[in-house]
């Protein structure tokens, strides 16, 4: 019952936090159908919650992810299967990939986490300079801007989910047309 209670509190603080980083931890409680007063046998303040969140989505999602880059030796089928994975994820993914963006955050090369983070960003990277070389994706198209792409469909693509829980596969090849024609020369 308490690991249950824990896990309904980090998935609700990933989910308010994804639109409202700054939402109280109130609107967390509610989110998670807790008192406050639950929520802080768990966590004794905000920071304690977002580290856990935090924790809980790298390990989710980094290996997710990692396991898409080495799914197959095919660029796009790495990119769509990076995407696939981050629609999986869910809001974990977008939170992760906002997270790593924020302005403050302090990139460090000997946390493991940041490593991984490069990691997954560095084989994006060489996917989509590889599809450009292969005339797959427009040159004239920034990492960046393509990057951002992504974690836009992935955050679409998980909201419209949210919204009709009907078809997952359609809505997987819906959100991989959209960005792949996109990106396309």
């Amino acid at each position: 019952m308490l690991t249950k209670t824990k896990d309904r509190i980090i998935q609700a603080a990933i989910d308010v936090f994804n639109h409202d980083f700054s939402a109280p931890l109130q609107k967390v409680a509610d989110n998670a159908n807790v008192t406050r007063r639950t929520l802080h046998r768990y966590f004794k303040d905000r920071d304690e919650l977002v580290a856990t969140c935090e924790r809980e989505m790298e390990v989710s999602c980094k290996k997710a992810m990692i396991a898409a880059i080495k799914s197959s030796d095919d660029s796009l089928m790495q990119l769509e299967n990076m995407l696939n994975a981050g629609i999986d994820c869910g809001a974990k993914y977008y939170f992760f990939y906002k997270l790593y963006q924020q302005e403050g955050h302090k990139r460090s090369g000997s946390n493991k986490d940041c490593e991984d983070y490069d990691y997954i960003y560095s084989n994006f990277k060489k996917i989509i300079k590889d599809l450009q070389n292969k005339g797959i994706v427009d040159k004239k198209m920034t990492i960046e801007w393509i990057q951002n792409l992504h974690a836009g469909i992935i955050n679409s693509t998980v909201n419209a989910k949210e919204i009709d829980q009907s078809n997952g596969i359609e809505i997987r090849k819906f959100a991989w047309k959209s960005f792949i024609n996109g990106i396309s020369t």
